[in-house]
C-alpha cells in the first residue's frame, strides 16, 4: 500500500500524458449529445470518486448527477429511460458484473456511455462507447489508493476538456506536483489521538464530502476503526447527539465556498467536548492539520486524500495491523 501511495504523482502524470486522445473523443461525444444529466454507476471507492464527479459537474457544468444502483439492471432487470443522459461507470478493475450489466442497460436505455477504469480492455471498458483508461499499473493492495486518485482526476480532466475550463485544465495539469507536495504533509497529531480509538466522524462539504466518505472507508478497511462520514451540515441533524467529551472528529476544510461552514461546525462540535482535527483553516478548540495550499478549489479536496493515505497506512501499522492484507477482503469484489 505504501509503495502504491508514493506512486500517485507519477501515476497521475502517466494518465494525463496517455489519455489526451480519449479525453478529446469523450468530450466531443458529450458535446454532440448535450446531455441534460449524468448518471453514475459505481461501488466502494469508485462510488466515492463518482460522488466527487457529481459535485464537480453540478458546480462546474450546472448539470444534475444521479447515482444509479447497479442492481436496477443486474438483480431487478429494469431498464431506465436515459435518452438525454450520459452514464459514467467507474470501476477500478472493470470486472464487477453488476457494473458491467448496468452500463449495458444504460446504453440500451439510450444513454451515451463512458467508463473510467484502469484497463481499457476490461469488461466494463468493452461495454461502453468511450473509455478513459487510468494507466496506473497494477494495484496489488486491497485498499485502493492510486486508482481512486486518478479516477477522480480523470473526471476532472473530462469536465475541464468538455467545458473549456482553462483554470481547471491548468489545475489538472499541475496535479502531479500538488500530489507530490501532499505526500509530505504530516498528520502526526491525529495519529496520536487515533492510535487506540474505536470510532470517529469524518466531515466534509461538496467534493470534500466525497473525500470524507473515502477516508471513512479506509479507516474501516485498514485500521479496524468504525468511521462514519457526514456532510458538515448533515452531522448537525441527528448524529451530533453522539458527540461527547473526547469523541474524535476529522473535519475536511479546503479554500472553497464551504470553508466558513465547515469551520463553524468544527467549532460547535469542539464546544461539545469533541477532539476535533481540521484541515484548511483554523477553528476555536480544534487542532489544525497541514495541507497543500493555493490549489484550485475543485482539486484541493483530492490532494487531501493523498496526505491521508500516507497517514492511514502508518496508523494501521501502529495499531498492529497489516494494511496490505485487511481481514475478510479481496482486491477484486464481484457482485450482482
Amino acid at each position: 500500500m505504501r509503495s502504491e501511495i508514493l506512486e500517485i504523482p507519477e501515476a497521475a502524470a502517466r494518465f494525463l500524458d496517455g489519455a489526451r486522445g480519449e479525453l478529446r473523443a469523450a468530450s466531443a461525444a458529450l458535446t454532440d449529445r448535450n446531455p441534460d444529466l449524468f448518471v453514475t454507476v459505481a461501488r466502494g471507492s469508485s462510488d466515492h470518486a463518482a460522488t466527487y464527479f457529481k459535485y464537480a459537474a453540478e458546480l462546474g457544468a450546472g448539470l444534475p448527477v444521479a447515482s444509479v444502483g447497479p442492481s436496477v439492471a443486474s438483480i431487478y432487470h429494469r431498464r431506465l429511460r436515459l435518452g438525454r443522459a450520459a452514464a459514467i461507470g467507474i470501476s477500478q478493475s472493470g470486472q464487477s458484473a453488476d457494473i458491467v450489466e448496468m452500463m449495458r442497460s444504460a446504453a440500451a436505455g439510450g444513454a451515451l456511455t463512458l467508463a473510467i477504469t484502469n484497463f481499457a480492455e476490461s469488461p466494463v471498458g468493452r461495454a461502453v462507447d468511450h473509455t478513459l483508461a487510468l494507466r496506473v499499473g497494477a494495484e496489488r493492495s486491497v485498499a485502493a489508493t492510486k486508482t481512486f486518485v486518478v479516477s477522480v482526476l480523470a473526471g476532472l480532466a473530462l469536465l475541464a476538456e468538455w467545458q473549456g475550463d482553462g483554470a481547471l485544465a491548468r489545475a489538472v495539469a499541475a496535479a502531479p506536483e500538488a500530489f507530490a507536495r501532499a505526500l509530505d504533509c504530516d498528520w502526526g497529531p491525529l495519529a496520536d489521538r487515533l492510535a487506540e480509538a474505536d470510532s470517529l466522524f469524518v466531515l466534509g462539504r461538496g467534493p470534500g464530502f466525497a473525500i470524507a466518505s473515502e477516508i471513512a472507508l479506509k479507516f474501516k478497511e485498514t485500521c479496524g476503526v468504525h468511521a462514519e462520514s457526514y456532510s458538515a451540515a448533515e452531522v448537525m441533524h441527528g448524529p451530533a447527539a453522539l458527540v461527547r467529551a473526547r469523541f474524535p472528529i476529522l473535519a475536511l476544510g479546503v479554500e472553497d465556498e464551504a470553508l466558513p461552514q465547515v469551520v463553524g461546525t468544527a467549532e460547535r462540535l469542539a464546544g461539545q467536548g469533541a477532539d476535533v482535527y481540521l484541515t484548511g483553516g483554523a477553528a476555536a478548540g480544534a487542532v489544525t492539520l497541514p495541507g497543500v495550499g493555493g490549489l484550485h478549489r475543485r482539486l484541493a479536496p483530492l490532494a487531501l486524500i493523498v496526505s491521508f493515505y500516507v497517514f492511514v497506512e502508518a496508523l494501521a501499522r501502529r495499531r498492529g495491523l497489516d494494511p496490505d492484507e485487511p481481514p475478510n477482503l479481496r482486491k477484486v469484489t464481484s457482485t450482482l
